[in-house]
């Protein structure tokens, strides 16, 4: 997405009412991020984690944005456990159902914007699409262009969040994970504030 394509997007979401909505995925595996912690000075901190295996927590998320109106969060979580019989991430139709679920808890037409990710360019994900273009239109950011993104702050939150955290389990940090989106549904201000870190604007 360019100047003139993001333009061209809000003045198709003037045009329809719609929604410019803004999606991208992030993962936590059982190694937690790093982040600075409040310490005795001369004494590093150590944090033992359980690593094992490629168990991880893939999540989906979309910021919300309409003038007038309180902006939002709308996410997804799936847990993968090494079982050679269940998806590792999300597939395409995944993805589908996010949008959809978006356009019924918004309840009007949407411009989404996200990147180049393969499920995202797929055959099926092309034909949902098109079918749906009278509520439904897409734009493609550039490629490695997380900085326009106001989704990627939403995730800086959530690793801030669980930084350092010694899980016991998969599940303990999809619990911290879900509990950290929640609070941030209910603050629109940090929402807000992700889309103002990207110099982004909504009005002309």
């Amino acid at each position: 997405m360019e100047e003139g394509d993001l333009a061209a997007g809000k003045s198709i979401a003037a045009e329809r009412g719609a929604w410019i909505v803004f999606e991208d995925e992030a993962g936590h595996s059982m190694t937690p991020p790093r982040a600075r912690t409040w310490v005795r000075i001369g004494q590093t901190p150590v944090v033992r984690v359980k690593g094992r295996g490629s168990r991880r927590v893939s999540m989906a998320g979309m910021t919300c944005y309409k003038p007038g109106e309180r902006s939002r969060l709308i996410y997804a979580i799936r847990e993968y456990r090494g079982r050679k019989d269940t998806p590792k991430g999300f597939g395409w139709r995944d993805f589908r159902d996010l949008i959809v679920r978006a356009h019924i808890q918004l309840g009007g037409p949407i411009v989404l914007v996200w990147g180049n990710l393969r499920q995202h360019l797929t055959a099926g994900m092309r034909a949902f699409i098109e079918t749906n273009a009278e509520w439904l239109t897409v734009f493609h950011l550039p490629t490695y262009a997380p900085d326009l993104n106001p989704q990627e702050g939403i995730w800086s939150l959530v690793k801030h969040e669980i930084g350092n955290l010694a899980a016991a389990d998969l599940s303990h940090i999809t619990r911290a994970v879900k509990r950290r989106l929640k609070r941030i549904q209910h603050r629109p201000e940090l929402v807000d504030g992700c889309l103002a870190a990207t110099g982004l604007t909504l009005e002309d």
